[in-house]
């Protein structure tokens, strides 16, 4: 264990020296990662954005690309991750029968180049230059694991199963998984099927909580395993008190939980996150909205074990894969704002941003600079004005994607003040009081670009430039 410490330690510092001396002599690279929460939307993300960084005809509030000459696609320079599949996505979005994309179910990345005007007194003296942006996509789960790294299989499972608790009620998954831990000993000799059946459902419920709108999904694996579907590493599950004796269920148990940190957790933030400059963070808030208070409390709650991420001063394996780098800028992003009269575009980002401040106070976060805003990576609705119950009310309208007619949405009319969603959040009710909030699936709208021009948005131009503008 030592050695591998130290011989990890070495690997990061050679690597780290090796960069700054050779980065006077190469183009600059900016690494951005991209993840989200509860199927918000990254693969449209980067899609558009590149699009956009490509044809920049609807970018007017991306001042930095006024200096962008050219944009071109390059050979990603690590060959052992998949590559983002750009061109297949944006096919399926530009098609006469547009469709949205399968979400992320792995790491992949996408390096777009940048030939960039030099600015101020260098602009005289140089030429232009050459910016690579490298993007990284992976899932959102991924991410929130990282917040078992500081917690022992106790602490872990008397804050999983006091969500179970919670979620019994109105989750036949989670009452399933209730009563399932309450009829097992953990002090019983350990029993493979029994690991197994509770592997099971403990997976049947994390995939219920997901479906519902709940963000905080650990272990992100169980939702995506990949080769590792049937491994002993994803077959535990949370039981409550402690360990307890050598061939004891909860023994092995809380083992196999470690080994999911060290072999699955771990290699992921050392071989990409410790590699990222810049984060986007896209956040299906409407979606938690609609779920109500308790979904609202959870997506600020992982929030907040998102932060913990970016703090890594606090936590002796992140300084060490991290090596003096940092993430400098994290954005996160309210998506679907398209899904609301632009009326109503001001009081989301309201409510994102607080939802911020209090993970940011959670989390004793002060480190990378961070935003919050609502945005739309695809526009897929018009707005428009209908009479409804002898007055006009403000809709957007779209195509359905159950049924694909075109349908009108008014989602109800959010809070001047976030505070009165995120309170009865945090006191635990579990309906709002006086409001009711919907959400509609929409399909994507057929598109007709002209030349020049990138998927219609909703604010990806303000992403971009709080992203990449003081780099350009």
């Amino acid at each position: 264990m030592v050695i591998g410490t130290i011989t990890e330690g070495i690997t990061r510092g050679v690597e780290g020296v090796a960069d700054r001396l050779a980065a006077p002599f190469t183009d600059p690279v900016l690494r951005l990662g991209v993840t989200g929460l509860s199927r918000a939307g990254k693969t449209v993300f980067i899609t558009s954005l590149v699009a956009n960084l490509m044809d920049r005809g609807r970018m007017p509030q991306f001042a930095a690309g006024g200096r962008i000459l050219g944009a071109v696609l390059q050979p990603q320079p690590d060959d052992t991750v998949a590559r983002f599949d750009y061109e297949g996505h944006l096919a399926q979005l530009l098609s006469p029968e547009p469709s949205w994309p399968e979400g992320t179910r792995r790491a992949s990345a996408l390096r777009l180049s940048l030939r960039v005007q030099q600015g101020g007194l260098l602009a005289g003296v140089q030429g232009p230059r050459t910016m690579h942006l490298d993007i990284v996509d992976y899932p959102g789960e991924w991410l929130l694991d990282l917040g078992l790294i500081e917690k022992d299989h106790a602490t872990w499972a008397q804050e999983a199963l006091a969500r179970v608790a919670r979620r019994a009620s109105a989750m036949p998954e989670a009452a399933a998984f209730h009563e399932m831990v309450g009829a097992t000993d953990p002090a019983a000799p350990f029993d493979e099927p029994r690991a197994k059946a509770l592997a099971q459902s403990f997976t049947a419920y994390l995939n219920a909580a997901r479906e519902a709108g709940y963000s905080d999904c650990t272990p992100g694996r169980f939702l995506l395993p990949g080769d590792l579907e049937g491994s002993p590493v994803l077959t535990f599950a949370p039981l409550p008190g402690d360990a307890g004796a050598r061939g004891s269920l909860g023994r092995e148990m809380a083992r196999r939980y470690e080994a999911y940190k060290r072999e699955v957790v771990k290699p992921f933030f050392r071989d990409h996150f410790a590699r990222i400059d810049r984060q986007v963070v896209l956040v299906d808030v409407l979606s938690a909205i609609h779920a109500g208070p308790q979904a609202v409390e959870d997506l600020r709650a992982a929030m907040a074990d998102i932060l913990r991420a970016f703090r890594p001063g606090r936590n002796a394996f992140l300084s060490r894969i991290f090596q003096g780098r940092r993430i400098d800028r994290i954005l996160f992003a309210a998506t679907k704002a398209d899904h609301l009269h632009h009326s109503e575009h001001a009081k989301l980002a309201a409510i994102t941003e607080a939802l911020l401040r209090d993970a940011r106070d959670r989390a004793d976060f002060a480190g990378a600079k961070t935003q919050a805003m609502s945005i739309a990576a695809l526009r897929t609705t018009v707005e428009d004005r209908i009479a409804h119950g002898g007055e006009e009310i403000d809709v957007v309208r779209g195509k359905l994607l159950e049924t694909g007619r075109q349908a009108a949405l008014n989602a109800g009319a959010l809070p001047e003040d976030p505070s009165q969603l995120l309170a009865p959040a945090r006191a635990g009710a579990e309906a709002w009081l006086d409001g009711d909030y919907s959400v509609m699936n929409f399909a994507p709208a057929r598109l007709s670009l002209k030349p020049g021009e990138g998927p219609p948005h909703i604010r990806l131009d303000r992403a971009a430039e709080f992203l990449l503008g003081d780099r350009l």
